[in-house]
């Protein structure tokens, strides 16, 4: 039977509950999508472990039950240079030790695939955040301390990929864990995905809406830091609006962008939201250039903030002592004058 044009390809089943992977042992599914799936896992010793298989569902499809995917020969190409660079970025990510950036501890091949593994984390994702402080209604979708807090830590782990020759390429809320103290957690790095969209005739552009940068939809555009400085002010602007923003390709045809910016600073400080406005400009060469850059800036204004909230509290302090010091002037010149009463009235025997 000939599958209808323009039909979705048939998903592939994950692997069953229990399979042994090297020394791994299968848990349960944790995610999917249309690249990979992500497994819980044991090692050896019983400690959980996130495990990630490349499985491109435009390029292969596995039976459930089965281990190993069927290629088909017009796909085998484009599989294997999505896998090379799916393994290559698994080499890459393991010289990363940051605490803000997913902890690669193993990678290896089996089943005709690659497994990246991975710390497994207790948390929830910033787009969970985001979800549910939507659901309380707040004017504040998320308060702005708890931004700053966390956007600083996560420019700190994107500034080391970015040392390391490496881009995500799909920084989104839904890729950035949260841990149960609030520090944040780089995800699900997206090269690997981004060469077989630009390489692959057969696949499909992998980005996200409201959180690519224009550049991503041309096939022959530059990418680097900016990039993903561009996803990073996105999902900024979700934080603080509690949805994407435009799309970039919408934007380059009608861009509504400004009254939506320009709407959050009646919650926000014109610092963050100049910081998004930055961030979210169509041409490359108009955002921050680098995450140091971007970081600089923020830290900055969050100083400035500190300062301006400590202010009122020092004169207040400043205050206290100054008439704590007038009262004390006060009673020394009262004491000799009760003390002259006390002598008049000794001498008249009262």
């Amino acid at each position: 039977m000939t599958e209808p044009k323009g039909a979705s390809p048939p998903k592939s089943a994950p692997l069953p509950i229990g399979t042994l992977l090297s020394n791994y042992r299968i848990v349960k599914k944790l995610a999917s999508g249309g690249f990979s799936f992500v497994y819980l896992a044991t090692d050896e010793t019983g400690s959980p472990v996130a495990i990630k298989e490349y499985l491109p569902s435009s390029l292969a499809r596995r039976q459930p039950g089965e281990l190993i995917p069927v290629v088909p020969d017009e796909s085998a190409a484009s599989f294997r240079l999505g896998l090379k660079y799916f393994f290559e970025e698994g080499r890459s990510l393991a010289k990363i030790s940051h605490p803000s950036v997913v902890r690669v501890v193993n990678f290896f091949r089996e089943n005709s695939t690659v497994y990246m593994v991975m710390n497994y984390e207790l948390g929830k994702t910033l787009q969970e955040h985001i979800l549910h402080a939507r659901q309380q209604g707040r004017a504040k979708v998320l308060r702005e301390h708890f931004i700053r807090k966390v956007f600083h830590d996560l420019m700190s782990g994107l500034r080391e990929v970015h040392i390391h020759k490496l881009l995500h390429l799909d920084i989104k809320p839904g890729n950035i864990y949260l841990r149960e103290d609030e520090s944040p957690i780089l995800l699900d790095f997206g090269a690997a995905r981004q060469i077989l969209s630009m390489e692959a005739a057969r696949f499909q552009p992998m980005y996200t809406p409201g959180f690519a940068a224009p550049e991503l939809y041309g096939k022959h555009s530059e990418l680097g830091p900016w990039t993903d400085i561009y996803s990073l002010g996105a999902t900024l602007y979700a934080c603080m609006a509690g949805m994407p923003p435009q799309e970039a390709n919408q934007r380059e045809k009608d861009d509504r962008m400004a009254d939506s910016v320009t709407r959050l600073r009646a919650s926000y400080t014109n610092g963050l939201v100049d910081l998004v406005e930055w961030c979210l400009r169509l041409p490359p060469s108009e955002r921050p250039q680098s995450v140091f850059r971007l970081q600089k800036e923020l830290r900055e204004q969050t100083n400035a903030l500190g300062e301006q909230a400590a202010a009122p509290a020092a004169a207040a302090t400043t205050e206290r002592p100054l008439a704590s010091r007038f009262m004390t002037l006060l009673r020394k010149r009262e004491e000799p004058a009760a003390a002259i009463q006390a002598k008049e009235a000794g001498k008249r025997g009262e």
